[in-house]
């Protein structure tokens, strides 16, 4: 890998799960927001909503936090906006949604089910509202 320019990361069990629930919270995060503004693309989404997207990414991370038992580092919004800049053309839509936010709304369903209280009402309010659930 180093001959050509690259380079390999080896994580830890925690660190590795931290990074894979950040892509999951940013592509189930973008996608939602950005399907509740038809056309707009994660770059419109990142500039125009951000309000909307931060609420939900603070909702999601706190919902996979308690759900694995992990902290996020500080500063998840910036970093997941800041990613979000980088692909700025990408089409938002909610897609794949048993691998997506599908993972989140079983966080959800669990907790109804024992008589919780949602742990990401404005991820399910938002389902609802496009008629995915």
């Amino acid at each position: 890998l180093h001959s050509v320019g690259l380079s390999c990361k080896v994580l830890d069990k925690e660190s590795f799960q931290k990074q894979m629930l950040e892509k999951l919270i940013w592509i189930s995060a973008f996608m939602l927001v950005g399907a509740r503004h038809p056309g707009a693309a994660v770059g419109v989404v990142e500039k125009e909503h951000r309000s909307e997207v931060e609420s939900l990414i603070a909702e999601l991370a706190s919902a996979a936090a308690a759900e694995k038992g992990m902290i996020f580092e500080e500063g998840i919004e910036g970093r997941l906006c800041a990613y979000s800049r980088a692909v700025a053309h990408f089409p938002t839509a909610v897609k794949e949604f048993k691998w997506r936010n599908g993972w989140f709304y079983s966080l959800t369903q669990k907790a109804l089910e024992e008589g919780k209280p949602d742990p990401c009402p404005l991820h399910s309010a938002w389902l609802k509202e496009l008629n995915v659930i």
